[in-house]
């Protein structure tokens, strides 16, 4: 079998784990944040979360190093659980990557529009009351044909595109940060909590999982590395993308509240942008906050389809699901058939139109966690340090509070009958994959020999 290419440095792990992390959630739903938790809430859930987060984070720096698999939480629950239970956390976790494709890919259409309101044309046809226009719609996949494209092609052009779009990223975000402080004033962070305190940072930290997740993707690309890349430097990319992650969507949060009040943001399609074109009194401003949303938007997609696609590809070469997704590409290099596979997938989602956007991040944040505690259980039981087991029983702690959160009808913010459908369809279809190479291996015995 031909084997992935071993191209990836410190900086392309950092930049493939924060481009997971850091898409366009900071634009399209910073209204949702604000509602849900007021300025300081949603500040203190951010950074509640990323704080959470450091003994998972830790997990799976020393998971990667010992075991530098691209299947990832697969390869570590299969250590010490049953198959069934490694093909579960595997496909529950691919769902947490797969999900944010046609996410980013719908917020393109969103921000163009936007820009060009000529986009918004042409009705097709509504999805929970959401019009789906023809131009977003078109313009949606063609961000999914170019970045299926990018990661086709192979591991260096992918990490190439995801370094120069992190720095793009970078500039942009200090250019509208600094002139938001520069024009806002403390008068505008009221209300600082949506309500009782103590609810309005709960009801931040449930979504956090999807926005933080992407740290723990630097181990999916584990088989990736350059051959001089040293081991440990795993953990302090991983470490890198989860601090400089949670800082940016501190700074976000807090530049957006102080540069204009909650009141005139709260039903805003683009809160972040509507905060800074105010402050300034300028549409210039608006415009440098789109294109740094744009571009974030296409490294998230870029960087959670290596994630997703290696995923995939580890389940089909460990047999979990059909083999085909296991093709390496003699040339390229990278696994063209789970690449194919998953742009088929967003663009097939994309058809869903703006309705998904929220109950896809509420689908991603559980998910994620789920594969967080996943590995963290796998970890507690391989016998490690005794700094190691209190990483792993904090992790477990931490993530096991984050999916009860979300799972439990009586907590604010709990799942809704679309978030369980949606969980339904992918359990479905993942029991109907695993399912099949066992069928196929049933219809063929060493005995009877294939049945014609």
């Amino acid at each position: 079998m031909t084997a992935l290419a071993k191209k990836l440095h410190l900086i392309d792990y950092f930049t493939l784990g924060f481009g997971v992390m850091v898409g366009t959630g900071w634009l399209v739903a910073m209204d949702n944040w604000l509602a849900r938790g007021g300025s300081v809430g949603a500040m203190l859930g951010f950074v509640t979360g990323t704080v959470a987060l450091f003994p998972v984070a830790y997990v799976y720096g020393m998971l990667v190093r010992a075991m530098p698999d691209a299947a990832g939480e697969v390869a570590y629950t299969a250590r010490v659980f049953p198959e069934f239970v490694s093909f579960a956390t595997g496909w529950t976790m691919l769902l947490s990557y797969f999900v944010v494709c046609p996410f980013e890919a719908v917020a393109a259409g969103k921000i163009a529009a936007h820009l060009f309101p000529i986009l918004d044309s042409i009705e097709l046809y509504r999805v929970a009351g959401q019009p789906v226009y023809l131009p977003r719609l078109a313009l949606g996949l063609l961000v999914v044909g170019v970045m299926t494209a990018i990661n086709y092609h192979g591991i260096r052009l992918s990490a190439n595109f995801q370094n120069w779009a992190t720095a793009g990223v970078f500039v942009l975000a200090i250019t509208f940060v600094s002139a938001g402080f520069t024009r806002g004033t403390p008068a505008n962070l009221p209300p600082f909590f949506n309500g009782n305190a103590f609810v309005s940072v709960l009801l931040v930290v449930q979504i956090v999982p999807f926005f933080m997740e992407g740290f723990e993707a630097v181990g999916k690309s584990a088989e990736e590395a350059s051959p001089d890349f040293g081991e440990h430097h795993y953990f302090r990319a991983i470490a890198l993308a989860l601090v400089i992650g949670g800082l940016f969507y501190f700074v976000i949060i807090a530049a957006v509240s102080y540069a204009a009040p909650r009141q005139v943001l709260i039903h805003e399609r683009f809160a972040t942008a509507t905060a800074f074109e105010k402050a300034l009194g300028s549409h210039w401003i608006a415009s440098v906050v789109l294109a740094a949303a744009f571009l974030s938007l296409l490294k998230c997609f870029n960087a959670s389809m290596v994630a997703a696609s290696r995923l995939l590809f580890g389940l089909g070469r460990r047999k979990l699901v059909h083999q085909a997704v296991a093709y390496v590409h003699p040339v390229n290099r990278t696994p063209t058939t789970a690449i194919a596979w998953l742009g088929l997938g967003t663009a097939l989602i994309l058809l869903g139109g703006e309705s998904i956007l929220v109950p896809v991040a509420e689908v991603g944040s559980v998910t994620a966690a789920v594969g967080w505690m996943a590995a963290c259980a796998s970890y507690a039981r391989m016998k490690p340090s005794v700094r190691g087991r209190v990483a792993a029983y904090l992790g477990l702690a931490v993530t096991a509070s984050l999916v009860f959160m979300k799972l439990a009808p009586g907590i604010p913010g709990h799942f809704s009958v679309y978030e369980w459908i949606a969980v339904a369809i992918w359990c479905s279809i993942g029991l109907s994959l695993h399912a099949w190479p066992a069928f196929r291996r049933s219809r063929v015995s060493p005995a009877s020999g294939p049945r014609r």
